[in-house]
């Protein structure tokens, strides 16, 4: 009897189910969901080509150097790189000398103790520190930058689509909202306090453009003029080294392999032919393909009379 109403009250669940699928899959066609501005004017990356990309990619020194420049003069402000090292700019060509320099002048203070006092102190970064976030914690960060809380940078080009792409597009996408867009969306007008810009996933962001002139940052002679575009191109390109350092030593080891696995193979194949060709011509046939077992199956289907 408790199986009976048990068996009755779970058909009874499915049937709400099913009718309740049915429900929605017709309103869905009968009356389908509105288009929101950001499905509508969401912009995909603009395609970035970096000497890092592809299997033989590696990284251009010279442009990751001007990237963390950048960095260090604009988005350092507000945003941290709580995975890189100081002295993991070693790999892009800086000497020991120049990292220990940048290191003890970054403006930001590494938090420290005072050994006599026991209070809260800061003290000059070193080139085994990490980059010292802007901000203490984040109701600092967030008091200071509207209640957006900016994201660490370290794998940024990792956890956003479209990587390097996405960042340099996002640096050069802010503008005005068209009128296009307020006729069919009135509602979406960007709101006070954040600015529009199509490369954002909803369309409004908080952090205000970090590249707004031309001649931003003073590159060095013998570089590109750091135009808007420019400067994005190169923080893109240095925050693909963030969340990859290691990314040439990657390719160049898996190129390594793929050579190795090739050679191996053609070695063995050859190997192959040479010892053992001998000994299959030696095998002797066996079971059905055995001449005397085929001939005493002629005979013994001959005395049967089958044919064939």
């Amino acid at each position: 009897m408790v199986r009976v109403i048990a068996f009755l009250i779970g058909l009874g669940f499915a049937g709400v189910l099913l009718v309740s699928l049915i429900g929605g899959v017709a309103t869905y066609f009968s009356e389908p969901p509105a288009e929101l501005a950001s499905e509508v004017f969401h912009k995909h990356p603009k395609h970035l080509a970096l000497e890092s990309d592809g299997w033989f990619g590696k990284f251009d020194n010279q442009q990751v150097q001007r990237g963390f420049q950048v960095y260090s003069e604009v988005c350092a402000a507000c945003h941290s790189l709580r995975l890189v090292s100081f002295r993991d700019l070693e790999h892009l060509g800086y000497s020991e000398a120049e990292v220990k320099k940048i290191a003890s002048d970054w403006k930001i203070q590494v938090p420290s103790i005072n050994e006599q006092t026991g209070e809260p102190a800061g003290r000059k970064a070193l080139p085994s520190d990490t980059f010292p976030p802007p901000f203490p914690n984040e109701v600092a960060a967030r008091a200071a930058n509207n209640n957006a809380l900016p994201p660490d940078l370290s794998l940024i080009t990792k956890a956003r689509e479209g990587g390097a792409s996405y960042i340099y597009s996002l640096l050069t996408g802010y503008q005005n909202q068209s009128a296009a867009l307020l006729k069919e969306f009135p509602d979406a007008k960007t709101p006070a306090g954040l600015h529009y810009n199509p490369y954002f996933a909803n369309l409004n962001i908080a952090m205000p453009p970090p590249l707004t002139t031309n001649g931003q940052v003073s590159y060095a002679e013998g570089n590109p003029p750091a135009t808007i575009d420019q400067m994005a191109k190169d923080v893109s390109a240095f925050l693909v080294w963030t969340a990859e350092p290691e990314l040439a030593r990657r390719h160049a080891a898996g190129i390594a392999a793929v050579i190795f696995l090739l050679f191996a193979t053609v070695l063995g194949y050859f190997a192959y032919r040479q010892i053992w060709a001998e000994a299959k011509r030696k095998v002797a046939p066996v079971g059905v393909l055995d001449p005397e077992n085929q001939a005493k199956v002629n005979r013994a289907k001959g005395k049967a009379g089958i044919a064939g």
